[in-house]
């Protein structure tokens, strides 16, 4: 079995690169307690992009940026679900009506009372929008929502659906902003401010250059401890890691994307430094490459030529030398500690025999002296996408590019901005991208809900022979109260998709956080979206 592996020169010289040019330089904190003798209460963070329009009803801005000013009815903990705006639940026995008992003396950040006809007039904001949340399945099954009297909401949907508190406990889009932000009525066609309920309160912003987050004095949870966050847009890899060697930053995370800024080189000498230490969660998430079976013309549209580039990828390398070591291969699309996810697929190793034989197979036959295949007069050249501002995406589209050549498949290497790599999803124009499922606590049920929405992976799914088996069957598990028909339907349905090679594993990521020495309270949420700020403090 041959196994022909090598990182690409591209990748080690970037990495050189970046280590050479950002040699040397002094942390210069303004605030730092060695300089001024107090405890510092300021946190300036590197964003690999803007925040842009903070309306938490709709999906460009940023979620790190919105889970500091919204709040959900509920909160998703390791501990199951937890109470938040509301304080206790109750849910009927048919499992269609579920009645929240708010918390009393909550204020947005206006001054607005959070109330039960201020919960309502969210959630039915959210509902006149319906094409715009398809991808979340509680959108589709929620029949009405009412105040039953100053702090009692209650939500009746059309039938059972077992994520309910799950999906209300996501970022966005069933989380409060003030009514007086609404625009006639609603928050479909833009608001006009962002007060929320939660901890920090947006102070100002200046578009592609900052964002100033302030502490809510007032919050029912006690103000925090870190006064002001800003959020300073900064281009991924030398620019940033420079501007932490300065002190001009002091925070790093994985963005809501899973965008890196600076590559696990970098930090690692910020963390040798002895000023930052390197904080990771356990995973969280898997990242993939999407094919899509849906696109007319495309090679992606067959099954062995998914198959093939899956058995292309050398997973071991990707994980201990692209990513130091720091994430895991991944042989399925959700870890077995996933919900419902330990069901035995067959893993498929990285084989390049195997992977020219499935081509040899299917009929691509090696054409020209290029060494590309070709079948019926089409080349076998696809376009792989990947997130511009992400170093390690670039570098791993690299190496899995060198690998698939080498069984006569030309991937073609496009770097865009993660919004538009995005809006491809959404439209199928694309051939390959890379993605990542939505993480530990919205999987399995969220990831695979976009598996039939037009506005995630639908096109992805929409070509293999089985889509309406696969769409019947996610209908179907939702709505399940059963525990052992649930776990039937979810063994289908992630059967189906594994063995159409339609999201190719790569690695199991976490959150990574780069921080100052000094700054304690650093902590994860169930969700890579977004970090708990209101938790950390500086000593």
């Amino acid at each position: 079995m041959r196994q022909r592996s090598v990182i690409g020169l591209a990748a080690l010289a970037m990495v050189m690169a970046l280590l050479a040019g950002c040699s040397g330089g002094e942390k210069n904190h303004a605030e730092a307690p060695s300089d001024k003798g107090k405890v510092r209460t300021e946190l300036t963070y590197a964003a690999a992009k803007d925040i842009n329009d903070m309306n938490p009803h709709l999906y460009t801005g940023s979620m790190p940026a919105q889970g500091m000013v919204y709040e959900s009815l509920v909160e998703n903990t390791p501990d199951g679900i937890k109470p938040l705006l509301a304080e206790s639940w109750d849910i009927s026995e048919d499992g269609k009506t579920y009645t929240f008992h708010l918390r009393q003396g909550v204020t947005f950040h206006d001054g607005e009372p959070f109330d039960a006809e201020a919960a309502v007039k969210n959630i039915e904001a959210v509902q006149s929008n319906a094409a715009k949340h398809s991808w979340i399945q509680l959108s589709t099954k929620i029949a009405d929502v009412e105040a039953t009297d100053e702090h009692t909401v209650r939500l009746t949907l059309t039938e059972p659906y077992y994520p309910t508190l799950l999906e209300l406990a996501m970022t966005r889009p069933y989380v409060f902003l003030s009514p007086r932000d609404f625009v006639d009525g609603g928050t479909k066609d833009g608001v006009k401010g962002y007060h929320g309920t939660g901890p920090y309160k947006l102070a100002e912003h200046q578009t592609d250059r900052y964002a100033v987050f302030e502490a809510n004095e007032s919050y029912w949870g006690g103000a925090p401890k870190i006064a002001k966050v800003t959020a300073k847009v900064l281009p991924a890899g030398e620019t940033t890691f420079l501007a932490l060697q300065k002190g001009e930053v002091d925070f790093l995370f994985t963005d809501d994307r899973g965008t890196d800024s600076i590559d696990v080189e970098a930090m690692r000498r910020l963390e040798d430094s002895g000023d930052y230490r390197i904080v990771r969660s356990d995973p969280m998430n898997t990242k993939m490459i999407v094919a899509n079976s849906g696109k007319q013309g495309s090679p992606a549209q067959e099954t062995a030529v998914r198959e093939a580039l899956w058995q292309s990828i050398d997973r071991e390398t990707i994980g201990k030398q692209i990513m130091s070591g720091t994430e895991t291969p991944a042989e399925t699309l959700f870890s077995t500690n996933v919900n419902y996810a330990d069901i035995g697929l067959k893993p498929r190793d990285f084989d390049l025999d195997q992977a020219e034989k499935k081509l040899e197979d299917a009929g691509w036959k090696p054409s020209g002296g290029d060494g590309i295949r070709a079948k019926d007069g089409t080349p076998l050249v696809l376009k792989l996408y990947y997130d511009a501002n992400s170093a390690s995406q670039k570098t791993e589209a690299e190496f899995i590019q060198s690998t698939a050549r080498q069984i006569g498949m030309k991937l073609e290497l496009v770097g865009e901005e993660s919004s538009s790599i995005a809006s491809r999803r959404s439209s199928g124009d694309y051939d390959l991208l890379f993605n990542q499922t939505w993480g530990l606590a919205y999987d399995p049920q969220s990831t695979i809900a976009a598996f039939a929405s037009e506005s995630s992976y639908y096109h992805a799914t929409s070509g293999i022979a089985s889509a309406a088996e696969l769409y019947r069957k996610i209908d179907e598990v939702t709505a399940s109260a059963n525990e052992e028909t649930r776990k039937v339907l979810y063994k289908d349905i992630l059967t189906i998709v594994h063995d159409e090679a339609i999201f190719i594993p790569l690695t199991n990521g976490s959150v990574t956080v780069v921080a100052p020495s000094d700054l304690q309270g650093v902590s994860f949420k169930q969700t890579q979206f977004e970090l708990p700020f209101e938790k950390m403090y500086f000593e």
